[in-house]
């Protein structure tokens, strides 16, 4: 069963390219969304993507995979075609109706011709039929995240900006001196400007952990930004969405 997902191939090369081939992205960890109704294949790619430093979540039908994408922000999906409830091409054509620019990887054993010109008019950026190497699909998934990397460097939310290669915060023409997990929270929100971040989301693209329930180490860091973002500002940027997590708006919304 591991051979047929080329699990044996190389496993230890691909656990050390995993973590010296950069799976973070300007401070972040990148987060992949798995649609995949067989629970055997979704487990070892689970495993296997964990391992190399993904932050998975795992959906196996296409209507509560569609839904995981509109609640939570993902830097790439990986889906199957025959899902149920709604299948892959389907999924596909709703992401990009929404206009989102997230890369989409297909992973099928549906390996036509016609079938790939589907998916690709479906708005797939890559296509992967099963039997595959686990190896190939890691470094198609590297390639798809540095395709897909935006280039802007600079954010600018009411009077607050933010510059990722010099590193540099400051509002209202004001400085602010923030700590390297600061800004990556910071980024990450200036990213996700105007939607629902949660705290386990946060976790995972900022810490690379699993969400501790018990833990209130993502609300004292959010209270840390709050206090060096709107110091002498009226206009607060971060808000509580009660009982579900944070939001950073632009004011004029």
């Amino acid at each position: 069963m591991l051979a047929f997902f080329g699990f044996t191939q190389n496993f230890l090369v691909i656990l050390i390219e995993g973590f010296f081939g950069g799976t973070r992205a300007k401070g972040k960890f990148m987060r992949l969304l798995l649609i995949e109704d067989d629970a055997k294949v979704a487990s070892f790619l689970d495993k296997g993507l964990s391992e190399n430093g993904y932050a998975v979540e795992v959906r196996q039908d296409g209507r509560s995979g569609l839904h995981a994408f509109e609640t939570n922000p993902f830097d790439l999906v990986i889906v199957d075609w025959m899902l149920p409830e709604m299948d892959g091409v389907a999924v596909c054509k709703a992401i990009r109706e929404r206009s989102s620019r997230v890369p989409i990887l297909f992973l099928t054993v549906k390996d036509a011709v016609a079938d790939k010109v589907t998916g690709f008019d479906a708005g797939a950026d890559d296509y992967v039929t099963k039997p595959f190497s686990f190896l190939e699909l890691l470094v198609r998934i590297r390639a798809l995240l540095r395709r897909g990397d935006t280039a802007v460097e600079t954010f600018q939310v009411d009077d607050l900006e933010m510059n990722i290669s010099e590193r540099t915060v400051y509002r209202g023409g004001e400085a602010i001196d923030l700590s390297n997990r600061e800004f990556s929270i910071l980024e990450y929100f200036l990213r996700n400007k105007n939607r629902l971040i949660t705290r386990a989301v946060l976790t995972d693209h900022v810490w690379n952990i699993d969400f501790d329930r018990g833990s209130n180490v993502v609300d004292v860091y959010i209270n840390y930004l709050r206090k060096k973002l709107d110091c002498g500002s009226r206009r607060p940027l971060i808000h509580t969405v009660r009982g579900a997590g944070y939001t950073l708006k632009d004011p004029e919304r």
